[in-house]
This record gives structure tokens, C-alpha cells and sequence, in this order.
């Protein structure tokens, strides 16, 4: 396959690639709405316990996060592959 077709299938994914990714933040939120309390004017309170991991997440660089944090992340990924694959193997037209 030539650059200029790698990048057309490439590219073509984005509606693919977009529809997955709000579903993986839908999760996310999800997880995230579930583990807070909400108050009677429907803001949230994270419980100051998640806020300090996800702190720290955030500070930390892939590459020094550990295994089980790291294969959380692995996980996101692999939900992408398929949709990539079928492009690149021309299953998905």
C-alpha cells in the first residue's frame, strides 16, 4: 500500500476511531460519576482519596507507571486495533 493510501485509510477511520473513543470516555465518566457523591444542585465531590491517585497519574509518565496501570492502558489501546486492522487489510470495505 502507497503513503498516499495508508494515509486515506488512515484518515477514513477518524469517524471510526471517534465513535470508540466517546465510548471509552462514556466508560470512564461513568466509573468516574459512580465513585463520587453528588450534591442537591447536581455538582459532584470526588472523594479526595481518587483525587490524589488520578494526581498522580497524571504526573506520571507512561513509561514509570506501574504494570497494572500501565495494562489498564494497554487495554484502551487494543479496543482500537481491530478497527485499524480491518482498514489496513481491507476487510472493513
Amino acid at each position: 500500500m502507497d503513503n498516499h493510501r495508508v494515509s486515506e485509510v488512515l484518515y477514513g477511520l477518524v469517524e471510526k476511531l471517534s465513535a470508540l473513543e466517546h465510548e471509552r470516555w462514556s466508560h470512564w465518566q461513568s466509573y468516574m460519576h459512580g465513585k463520587c457523591r453528588k450534591k442537591d444542585d447536581g455538582s459532584l465531590i470526588v472523594p479526595a482519596e481518587l483525587v490524589l491517585r488520578w494526581e498522580e497519574q497524571i504526573r506520571t509518565d507512561y513509561s514509570d507507571l506501574s504494570e497494572k496501570e500501565k495494562d489498564s492502558d494497554r487495554e484502551q489501546v487494543k479496543k482500537y486495533l481491530p478497527v485499524i486492522e480491518n482498514a489496513l487489510t481491507n476487510r472493513d470495505h
